[in-house]
């Protein structure tokens, strides 16, 4: 009896359609500098990112799984290019080859598809999304170790040149197991732990005398030195990436998708992030007029930085600006406020705050405050009143306007029902739970 796969897949089979419309042959002429033409064959690439692919429709983040998996599928093995009878290759040999690809390879398959969803029609690139997930490393906190102090290994090739007289020319491969942090962040580490130590603010076992407290700038993992400590509200703090992700509103496809280190804001990724979509979407001949976000993402560099770019940004300001200064008039023209009593608070000079931003502080007259019936409620414990505006106030006014319009509320909705939902596809259903 002649046994055909081909005869046994259904026709709506979706293994089977997903044959018939993916073609993934490109990816032998952007492999073939990686394959020498000595030695045992390696992996087909084309069979291996259908196995990449594989994993993530059905959920599977362990390769040895996977391969088990596949090897009892009559459609996969189809999708795959395999008869029934034929051996899968080696889970080992998976996750080999991923770590050797460069990342040119992925992102030129990304690029690929994400062409074909424009050729459907499947992309209007006018309107994206942005959001972002801590995405578990493959690393727990148990193998978490101390930094060494970088200057102790400047201080021991000290030693070794006075005692020989010749100078040894340091060269360190990685600052990943060093600190590196100046002496007032150790500092400011130092003061947090003591201070979590005393009042534990209800974390289970912190006041513990043998409770570990870690941080990124003092400890790293060196099974993944690139993972860092980060943890969400009510969840434990674990070894984690950070993973931004951009979506195009039309029909949720994924414009652009990066890791980075998690101990990074989200609003220091827009940048970057906007540049990217905006080249995809130049090489498919579309153009972004809209970007969406929450609130993460708002600081006045990017406001800033979408106006010049003419992209107009849905981001709600953080919740600390304050459009309006109850008691206070702004006059725009002057540069000043004016309180209750019809005295002037003008500007004096820019300033940076605790974090680095730019920032403009404001003052009264001494003279105007100190004989001033309310000055025990407006300024008791200085002699003068001050504000301090963020010095990007222009760009966060008018995103705050933008937020309350009708459209800013509609924009809102946008969001949530687009790039929430497919972030949360991807990590409880496609194996985004952990990056390998």
């Amino acid at each position: 009896m002649n046994f055909q796969l081909s005869e046994r897949i259904p026709k709506d089979n979706f293994y089977r359609r997903l044959k018939e419309t993916l073609d993934l042959q490109f990816l032998y002429n952007d492999t073939r500098e990686l394959y020498g033409k000595t030695g045992n064959p390696s992996i087909d690439p084309v069979v291996f990112f259908k196995l990449m692919l594989t994993g993530y429709l059905e959920n599977i983040t362990s390769d040895r799984r996977l391969m088990e998996h596949c090897s009892m599928r009559m459609d996969i093995l189809y999708f795959l290019g395999y008869d029934i009878d034929e051996q899968l290759p080696w889970h080992s040999t998976i996750s080999r080859t991923r770590q050797l690809y460069p990342a040119a390879v992925f992102e030129s398959l990304f690029n690929k598809v994400f062409t074909l969803c424009v050729d459907k029609g499947m992309v209007s690139g006018h309107t994206q999304a942005m959001d972002s997930a801590p995405i578990k490393a493959n690393a727990s906190m148990e193998s978490l170790e101390l930094k060494k102090p970088f200057q102790s290994i400047e201080r021991h090739f000290e030693v070794v040149d006075s005692e020989n007289n010749q100078q040894t020319q340091v060269k360190i491969s990685s600052s990943v197991g060093l600190i590196t942090a100046p002496q007032h962040h150790l500092n400011r580490v130092k003061y947090n732990h003591d201070k979590l130590r005393k009042n534990p603010v209800g974390a289970a076992g912190a006041a513990h005398e043998k409770a570990q407290l870690y941080s990124n700038k003092t400890h790293y993992s060196p099974n993944d030195p690139d993972a860092r400590i980060s943890v969400k509200p009510g969840k434990a703090r674990k070894l984690n990436y950070h993973c931004s992700m951009s979506v195009d509103t039309a029909e949720g496809v994924i414009s652009h998708i990066q890791a980075d280190f998690a101990d990074g804001r989200d609003s220091q990724y827009l940048p970057d992030m906007t540049v990217k979509v905006q080249s995809r979407l130049r090489e498919n001949e579309l153009h972004m007029t809209d970007l969406l976000a929450d609130a993460g993402y708002s600081n006045g560099p990017n406001y800033e930085f979408l106006e010049l770019k003419n992209i107009t940004g849905w981001i709600p300001p953080f919740g600390m600006y304050k459009a309006e200064r109850e008691g206070f008039a702004y006059d725009k023209e002057k540069d000043e406020f004016t309180c209750t009593m019809g005295k002037t608070i003008s500007f004096k000079r820019f300033d940076r705050n605790a974090d680095g931003r730019l920032q403009k502080s404001y003052r009264a007259s001494r003279k105007d405050c100190i004989p001033c019936v309310l000055k025990e409620s407006c300024t008791p414990n200085l002699p003068c009143k001050r504000i301090q505006t963020t010095a990007y106030d222009e760009p966060y006014r008018r995103a705050h306007d933008r937020q309350q319009s009708k459209r800013g509320h509609r924009m809102k909705k946008l969001r949530q029902s687009t790039v929430e939902p497919v972030f949360g596809s991807l990590v409880y259903h496609y194996g985004l739970k952990k990056l390998m």
